[in-house]
Order: C-alpha cells, then sequence, then structure tokens
C-alpha cells in the first residue's frame, strides 16, 4: 500500500478529489448497499412464497362459495315452477331465499329485461335489461358473475349470479338470477390471518371492490387505486394466465401511503369469475429486520463520510476553493470587457521535478493568455471597425455624389425629349423617338436608384408600386431595353406570347427589370447567332414566364447557386457582357416580393438553360368595382407614352432654379410651351432678388445650389411676404431618405428626383392652377 501512495501524485485536483472520495466513502459504501440489498431482496423472496400462497386460499374460498352459488342456480333451473305463474314463482324464489344464507334475493328476468318474479317482492316494476351480466348471460348462454351492483330491488351492495334458461327449441326463455350480499361474501376470508396493516380485496373486472378486510362496508362498490388497478391486470389479465399466484409479486404505493408487496390470485377458472383477489403486506414489515441492519451500517458510512467532507472542506478551502474563485472573478471581469484583469495564480503550474503541471495552474496560464489574445485582437478588431465605419461612409457620400451627378445630365435629355414629343406631336418618328428616350432616361435613372438601394433590394426591403398590368407589355419594354445587346450579337429571339391580355399586379418598373435580367443573363451566355426563345403562358392559377436559350448552359451544381450574390459561370473572352452577377439575384428577390418565384434548369454545359418566372395571376373578381376599365386604362398606358398632348393648365408664373444650365434651359422651354410664365436663376442671391419682384406661384429649386444649399433658400421664401404662399417642389439629384425628410423640414411640398417625371409635374402644376 505504501508503494502504491508513493507513485501517486499529489500534484493534480483530479488524484486529491479521488483519493479523498476512495478513502472515506467507497469500501464502506460499497459493503453496506450491497449488503442491505442482499438482505432486503432475501426477506422479500421468503415473504412473497408466503404471500402467494395466502393470495391463493383466500382466491379458493370466495371460488368455493361462487360455484355453490352456480349450482343453486342450476337446480333452480330444472324447478318446474319456475316457469310457471308469478305467484308460483315468487313462493318457489322465497323459498329457496330461506333456505340458502348469503343471499339477499332470487329473481327470475325475461328476455326482454323484465323481472317477472322475486324472492323480495317488489314496489314497483323493474328492468334489468340495461345490467351488462343480465346480456352476457343471454349471448353467452352460460352462467356469468356480474361486476358489483347497487340492488335495485333490496338497496343492497351485492353481485348478481345469473344462469339461462333454455327453452325445448333451444332458446334463451328467461335468466334466473341470485343476489349475493357482499358481506355474506367477505365472511369467507375472515379466518385468514395477516400481518399488521395487511389488506385484503377483490375486485371485479372493472376494478369496483366486492370484497375488502379491513372496514369492508366502507370500500363496497369503490374503485382499487390506478397502481393497485395496473398492477392487477398485469398479473391477472395475462393471455391464460389461470391464476395469478403464477405471477411475481408486486411492490404498490397505496392510497394510504403505505408501500405494500402485493401478490394476486384468479378467483375461480375464467368460466366461473372475472374477480382478482390481491392481499398486500407492507414491506416495512416483511424488511424490518433487514432495515435495522441496514440503518446501524448507514449510521457508520455517514460518520465516515462526513470525516471524509470535513478532510476536504478544510484542505480543499486553500487548495482549491479559493483559487478558483478568483479565477472565476477574472473571468467575469474578462467577459465584461476588462480584458487588461489577469488572474497572477501561476502557483502550481509547474513544479520542481520535472515540470509537470497542475490543472488550476494550468487554467490560470491558459485564462492570462486568452485575456491577452483578446486584448490584442479587440484591439485590432477596434482600428478594423473604425476603418470600415469611415469606409463605409465614405462610400455612401460617393453613392449620393455619384447619383446626383448621373441625374443632373439625365434631366435635361428627359425634359428635351418630353418637349420634342409635345412640338411635334403630329411626327410619328419623332414621337415614337422621344418615347424611346424617355423609357431609357427613366431605366438609366431606375439604374441610378438601385445603385443606391442595393442593399436595400437583396434584403427584400423595396417597396413595389403595384398596379394591374398587362404582362406582355412589360416584355415588350424590357426586350426593348436588351435590343441593342440582341442586334449586337445577331441572335434570333423568338417572342412566344398569348393573343388576348395577361393580367397581373405588380410594379411594372420593377418587372420590367425582373425580364430584361434573365433576357440580358441569356445573350450573355449565348454565342453569336444563338437562339433565344420568351414564352409567357397560363398554368392554374399563375402565369409562367420561360427564358431559354442555347447558350453554354450550366452544370449541376452552379443550377442549385445561380440565385445567389455574386454568383457567375466561367468568364470567357466572348462574354465581355458578363455583369457582377447581382441581376439574377435581384430578379429572384423581386419575383418573391411580386408573391411569386423563380427557377432555373439545365440539361448540363453546352446544352442550354431555362430560367422559369411563375407570378400569381390577377383576376377581376378579386379587384375593386371596375376593375376591367382600371386594367385597360393601365393596360393602354404601360408603352412608356403618354398620348396626346401634355394637359393644358391655367398660365403661372414658375421661377427655376438650378445651376446646371442645361436644365435649367430645357425645364424653362418645356414650361413656356405649356403656357406658364418662367423666369430662372442659377444660384439663391438671384432667386430670391427674382423672388420679390416676380412673386412666383411655384418654385422649382435644385438642392445643390453654389452659395447656400435649396433647403435654406426653402425657407428664406417662405419668409417672404411674395413666395410664403407659394408651391415649393424639390428638383434635386439626391434621392435618399434623409435627403427627403430635410426637404420637408426645410418647407417643400413635393419633392421629385431627377430627371424630372414631366407628367407628374403637370399634375402638380394644374393643381396649383386650381
Amino acid at each position: 500500500m505504501s508503494k502504491l501512495l508513493s507513485r501517486l501524485r499529489l500534484n493534480s485536483l483530479r488524484s486529491r478529489l479521488m483519493l479523498l472520495v476512495l478513502l472515506a466513502i467507497t469500501p464502506i459504501a460499497v459493503v453496506t448497499v450491497l449488503g442491505g440489498l442482499r438482505e432486503r431482496e432475501a426477506a422479500i423472496r421468503a415473504s412473497e412464497d408466503n404471500l402467494k400462497r395466502l393470495t391463493a386460499l383466500a382466491a379458493a374460498n370466495e371460488a368455493q362459495s361462487i360455484d355453490r352459488a352456480r349450482q343453486i342456480l342450476v337446480d333452480l333451473v330444472g324447478v318446474p315452477d319456475l316457469m310457471g305463474d308469478t305467484a308460483g314463482c315468487n313462493a318457489l324464489l322465497a323459498d329457496f331465499l330461506d333456505r340458502n344464507e348469503g343471499f339477499v334475493n332470487f329473481g327470475l328476468i325475461q328476455p326482454d329485461g323484465e323481472v317477472s318474479c322475486s324472492a323480495v317482492p317488489m314496489l314497483h316494476p323493474v328492468n334489468l335489461g340495461d345490467r351488462s351480466h343480465f346480456k352476457r348471460a343471454v349471448a353467452e348462454r352460460r352462467f356469468i358473475a356480474s361486476d358489483y351492483v347497487f340492488g335495485r330491488v333490496i338497496r343492497k351492495h351485492t353481485i348478481n349470479l345469473t344462469y339461462p334458461v333454455i327453452d325445448r327449441n333451444g332458446q334463451v326463455a328467461a335468466v334466473v338470477f341470485a343476489a349475493m350480499d357482499l358481506a355474506s361474501l367477505d365472511t369467507f376470508v375472515n379466518d385468514i390471518s395477516m400481518p399488521p396493516g395487511s389488506i385484503l380485496e377483490t375486485a371485479d373486472a372493472s376494478g369496483n371492490l366486492i370484497s375488502r378486510r379491513p372496514d369492508p362496508e366502507r370500500w363496497f362498490g369503490k374503485r382499487i387505486s390506478p397502481a393497485l388497478l395496473a398492477a392487477l391486470r398485469s398479473q391477472s389479465g395475462a393471455p391464460g394466465a389461470q391464476n395469478a399466484q403464477h405471477g411475481r409479486a408486486v411492490v404498490v404505493m397505496g392510497e394510504d401511503g403505505v408501500e405494500r408487496l402485493h401478490a394476486f390470485a384468479r378467483v375461480g377458472a375464467p368460466t366461473l369469475t372475472e374477480y382478482t383477489v390481491t392481499i398486500g403486506v407492507p414491506t416495512a414489515t416483511i424488511t424490518q429486520v433487514a432495515r435495522d441492519a441496514q440503518l446501524m451500517s448507514l449510521l457508520g458510512l455517514g460518520a465516515t463520510t462526513l470525516l471524509a467532507l470535513l478532510a476536504a472542506w478544510l484542505a480543499g478551502d486553500k487548495l482549491i476553493v479559493r483559487r478558483v474563485r478568483n479565477l472565476t472573478s477574472v473571468a467575469r471581469r474578462i467577459a465584461a470587457g476588462d480584458l487588461q484583469a489577469r488572474t497572477g495564480n501561476h502557483v502550481g503550474s509547474r513544479t520542481g521535478n520535472g515540470g509537470a503541471r497542475e490543472e488550476i495552474g494550468q487554467l490560470a496560464v491558459a485564462l492570462d493568455e486568452m485575456a491577452e489574445n483578446l486584448q490584442t485582437k479587440e484591439t485590432a478588431r477596434s482600428l478594423a471597425e473604425r476603418e470600415l465605419r469611415a469606409a463605409d461612409q465614405r462610400k455612401d457620400e460617393f453613392l449620393a455624389m455619384l447619383a446626383h451627378e448621373l441625374r443632373n445630365p439625365l434631366a435635361p435629355i428627359s425634359t428635351g425629349a418630353h418637349l420634342l414629343k409635345l412640338l411635334h406631336s403630329d411626327n410619328a418618328q419623332i414621337t415614337q423617338t422621344c418615347a424611346i428616350i424617355a423609357r431609357q432616361v427613366e431605366h438609366m435613372t431606375s439604374l441610378v436608384d438601385d445603385l443606391l438601394d442595393v442593399s436595400r433590394v437583396t434584403r427584400g426591403l423595396v417597396s413595389l408600386s403595384t398596379q394591374v398590368l398587362d404582362l406582355r407589355n412589360v416584355v415588350g419594354d424590357a426586350a426593348e431595353q436588351i435590343r441593342p445587346l440582341i442586334t449586337a450579337r445577331r441572335h434570333k429571339v423568338v417572342l412566344d406570347l398569348p393573343n388576348g391580355a395577361v393580367p397581373v399586379r405588380g410594379d411594372h418598373k420593377r418587372l420590367v427589370q425582373v425580364v430584361a435580367n434573365l433576357l440580358g443573363n441569356a445573350t450573355k451566355y449565348t454565342p453569336e447567332g444563338g437562339h433565344i426563345t420568351l414564352r409567357l403562358k397560363e398554368d392554374g392559377r399563375d402565369w409562367l414566364l420561360e427564358v431559354s436559350d442555347d447558350g453554354i448552359g450550366m452544370e449541376p451544381g452552379l443550377v442549385t447557386r445561380v440565385f445567389d450574390l455574386f454568383t457567375q459561370a466561367e468568364r470567357t473572352p466572348d462574354r465581355s457582357q458578363g455583369g457582377l452577377g447581382l441581376g439574377l439575384a435581384l430578379a429572384k428577390s423581386l419575383v418573391e416580393l411580386h408573391g411569386g418565384s423563380v427557377s432555373a434548369a439545365s440539361a448540363g454545359l453546352g446544352r442550354g438553360s431555362t430560367f422559369t418566372v411563375r407570378l400569381p395571376r390577377h383576376t377581376p373578381d378579386s379587384a375593386a368595382p371596375g376593375s376591367a376599365q382600371a386594367f385597360a386604362a393601365a393596360v393602354a398606358g404601360q408603352s412608356g407614352l403618354v398620348a396626346g398632348a401634355v394637359p393644358a393648365a391655367s398660365a403661372l408664373r414658375i421661377l427655376v432654379v438650378d445651376d446646371n444650365l442645361d436644365a435649367a434651359h430645357t425645364l424653362n422651354l418645356f414650361l413656356s410651351a405649356a403656357g406658364h410664365e418662367v423666369e430662372i436663376a442659377y444660384c439663391a442671391a438671384d432667386a430670391i432678388e427674382i423672388a420679390k419682384v416676380f412673386a412666383p406661384q411655384v418654385c422649382l429649386l435644385d438642392i445643390g445650389l453654389p452659395d447656400i444649399d435649396g433647403n435654406e433658400l426653402a425657407r428664406r421664401l417662405r419668409r417672404l411676404p411674395q413666395t410664403s404662399n407659394a408651391l415649393l417642389i424639390a428638383a434635386t439629384g439626391y434621392g435618399r431618405t434623409q435627403d427627403r425628410d430635410a426637404a420637408s423640414q426645410a418647407g417643400f411640398d413635393h419633392y421629385m428626383v431627377k430627371p424630372v417625371n414631366t407628367v407628374q409635374l403637370n399634375d402638380l402644376l394644374a393643381q396649383a392652377a386650381a
């Protein structure tokens, strides 16, 4: 033993704890527990056999009583006067009742359930047709012992024993019954001697008590406890089981809180009764001797354990607890963000005999190293976060400025196109050319908006401007957008569209963007001279739009992720038009915002691809009244052209303020052609001076002016008596939400992003004139 102890390393936490537990608890605990279990099991096994014999004896006594009653009924059925007149039958049954103790009534039940005669006079007619034992006696044509019954005639706790009367034709002519008093049944087991605290119960098939010791009268007809019922059925209900004494005794907790060992026995054969007898003996009585011996052993074990715990506490407080508390405190400080916290608790981390490490010392070293590494990484992360915020801020500022600078040249182009169309509305070619320019400017504007909102689009935060529209017009506008690319690559494009309208509810601009992205994707990855087919068809409650090509196709791995951001096929020199891999991801997000879905398929590399968009059909019945007319009106205006000239409005005095000369002059020409009186200013100072003299009714102000911005100019115009009630409209290249909020706070009535929508502008001017 000394050699073994000398080999144990006492410098590790595990070895100390294991040594304390093994020395103080293990030997005595194992001996005590095993010895106590063996003694208890031996006592239970010895008692189990005696208990099963006692239960079998009680069941045999009750079976003898029931069998005697069965024989009485058999004899009664053989008496001819039983089926005679009622008076004779009553006298016969009364004679049987006088000559047989333990019974409280005899009777005869007709097939309809009516009791035709009874040993006890009936005060009123009685029908027993609802009794299950009567029904079984008729159906099974044999002796049946009923469940617990409270007699309707005699008003006592009984069991009814029934036997069918068979006529010469083999039919059941009646059923004779004997009502046995449960108090008499219980007398057959009174002479059975049981230990104190034991119970003897006889239950029917439903679990109702028909016999019990002690206090039988108080328990007649009550249910046995659920735990005991479950044990009873598992022991006596096994298929083919004749007697429960062949099963194991089980321990059941009684409703009085006493744990008892129960044995079960069937009362007679299954053809005689369905009763079960159980006797339960308190386990405390059975295991009393073994328990006393075990208690003494446990007292010794408790004393030993207490000494071991005391030793562990005294030694562990200094060696373990205090050091662990220090480590816990440091860990919490680190978790709270104090990365300069250190344990300083490296005692025992190394020893002088070979450098073996002790666990708590190792943990202290590791915790300090972790804190130091976290502090270094946190410093680097904070620096990177600051740089990232600064780069993100510069990116936002650059995008806002880029959008502003791109919108400024688009504004005069758009206004000039609408002006040419207005002045040459009788020239079809000029009108068509102006419409194309207007649509392309609008598309360019949408691309600028997407440049600012790309993160918002990919996160599904785009707000849609929905209306009823014809999907064929969406396809036409999308095809027109990519026509130059198709022409340059000499693709053969087939549009297979339905003859009738294709109504959907959606955002025209966004759906055009979806179809254009799909067509553009097909042109990029289809060799020159290839074929592209766009097919639009009905599929149940949806419209299916399929874009197929005979291009390079996709391998299976790419098909599953083609709609992910920045996903592209391998770029080759003949596909120099490939983008950044955003088009299909944006298309998928926009289609899902419309309540639809998009999918891709390919037979493999070199075998083309097919992209399918599924959109829900719009039915006029689901819209408001007049939806058919609204749909027709919406379809009529989806080509991007405004039929006829701009509606004329009453002449207004309008002040245009813009530092972009082209934008200001083209807007001047457009407004003048509409009959308005226009003055132009290129800076805020000139605008204020002109406003004092001109007293404009409407002011169109750019935000980015050279001297003061348009928001400050709006505030000053509101303070002038000549323009305090004027209609202030912001016309600017800045389109962010914060820009709109700042303009609203400055006093602007409306906010328009360049290039200005001239139709919307005319509507605002018409409202101002009214």
